[in-house]
């Protein structure tokens, strides 16, 4: 049991979210800013992400190995990620080393060096990402997908930015951006665990409480979607493909059914995907799907990776699952399973410390409020069969599909 969320607001605007479980002897803290490749302009392509690896190289105080042996030292994790409308600084801890906790993050964010001889070094660190990236097109597909039917819409770009892009930095850059988005109105700690709300209150303002700033998050366009077929060739064993459409917003109420129709189609072993392609067919070792919710858009996309010569058959199965979930009624046990598999989903994931707090800083950033578990296992087992298939019809149509695939073609 835990004692609820308690929300904090610092006079800059900083906001803390504490989740008190006294059962356990750790704290997941996490330190969020809303600022991802969502938010980068014309010719920032990839810094959120650049300076996610530069803020671990060294501050006025401690040098980037300091930095991990304050952490790793007392037995905790630390580590980072940068998203499309978010980046996270995180660290797990036992609960008495939370202060050290809040101060090594709050110094990483507020007084990194950001040397320029690191940051050439880790220029070619990311370049070196990027085209281990591209050497994984299990991986690459899928920001691949994205442009393809996103084009030049932020949403649409890779977070890791391109080789030019990211060649182009320096340290002047990084700091115009952090100036812009690393701001008081736009951050906000989570912490869940071992931890009191007013000490981790205390703690932050002493780190935090002068950071100042705020701006507006985007309100550009929603994306254009581009439909039809793009294949890149690549001398690669398997071929790999994306099936994707459109999908509702974070903020759209309907997501709820959208989770059930992604478990029903691709989420796990017993989908319908997995045990045709897979099961009966043995057409593909991974194949499965989910789901992508952003501010002003969001994303259903079918993942598959199969032999050269299976690829179209493998596409034809695909597209005859999603026709047939719009088409066909959905039977009510199968439609309970699905209900069943996430609400367990969502249990389990309350034994983690560090779900706790990923969850709460979400629902902070993205719906302004606190979603508690009951509410979302309510929401789930509101869900009926013609919700998702209403869903299915808005979305999953052929004509608005988009197909990416990498392969030898």
């Amino acid at each position: 049991m835990s004692n609820g969320v308690i929300k904090r607001t610092l006079p800059n605007g900083v906001r803390v979210l504490c989740e008190t479980v006294p059962h356990v002897r750790s704290v997941a803290l996490g330190i969020w800013v809303n600022t991802g490749s969502r938010m980068e302009e014309d010719g920032e392509a990839g810094v959120s992400h650049l300076i996610e690896h530069m803020l671990f190289k060294g501050t006025k105080r401690r040098t980037a190995e300091q930095i991990a042996q304050e952490i790793e030292g007392r037995g905790g994790h630390l580590n980072a990620f940068t998203d499309r409308e978010a980046t996270c600084y995180y660290a797990r801890i036992l609960s008495d080393d939370l202060a050290v906790g809040v101060d090594v993050l709050a110094d990483m964010l507020t007084d990194s060096k950001l040397d320029p001889a690191d940051l050439s070094t880790e220029i070619g660190v990311v370049l070196e990402e990027i085209k281990k990236y591209e050497d994984v097109p299990e991986d690459h597909i899928h920001d691949m997908h994205a442009q393809h039917r996103w084009g030049d819409h932020p949403l649409g770009k890779p977070i890791i930015g391109t080789s030019d892009s990211v060649a182009s930095f320096d340290r002047a850059s990084l700091q115009n951006y952090m100036s812009k988005r690393y701001v008081a109105g736009r951050t906000l700690v989570s912490a869940a665990g071992c931890v009191d709300a007013d000490e981790l209150e205390k703690l932050v303002e002493e780190r935090l409480g002068s950071l100042l700033g705020d701006f507006d998050l985007p309100s550009g366009p929603k994306p254009s979607a581009t439909t039809g077929t793009r294949e890149m060739t690549k001398d690669v064993e398997q071929t790999h493909l994306c099936i994707g459409s459109d999908m509702v917003t974070i903020s759209d109420e309907r997501r709820y059914a959208a989770t059930v129709l992604d478990a029903l189609l691709g989420g796990g072993m017993s989908s319908r995907l997995f045990q045709e392609i897979r099961e009966k067919r043995g057409l593909a070792y991974s194949v499965g799907s989910y789901t992508s919710y952003y501010r002003e858009a969001g994303a259903f996309t079918v993942y598959a990776g199969t032999s050269p010569s299976t690829y179209e058959q493998v596409v034809e199965l695909c597209l005859a699952e999603l026709k047939r979930v719009i088409e066909e009624p959905i039977p009510d046990d199968e439609m309970e399973r699905c209900k069943r598999m996430l609400s367990g989903s969502v249990v389990l994931s309350l034994e983690s410390m560090s779900s706790r707090m990923h969850r709460m800083a979400r629902n902070e950033l993205f719906h302004g409020k606190d979603i508690t578990v009951d509410e979302t296992l309510e929401r789930i087992a509101k869900v009926t069969p013609s919700d998702v298939r209403e869903l299915a019809a808005e979305f999953l149509s052929p004509d608005g599909l988009t197909i990416t695939a990498i392969g030898p073609f």
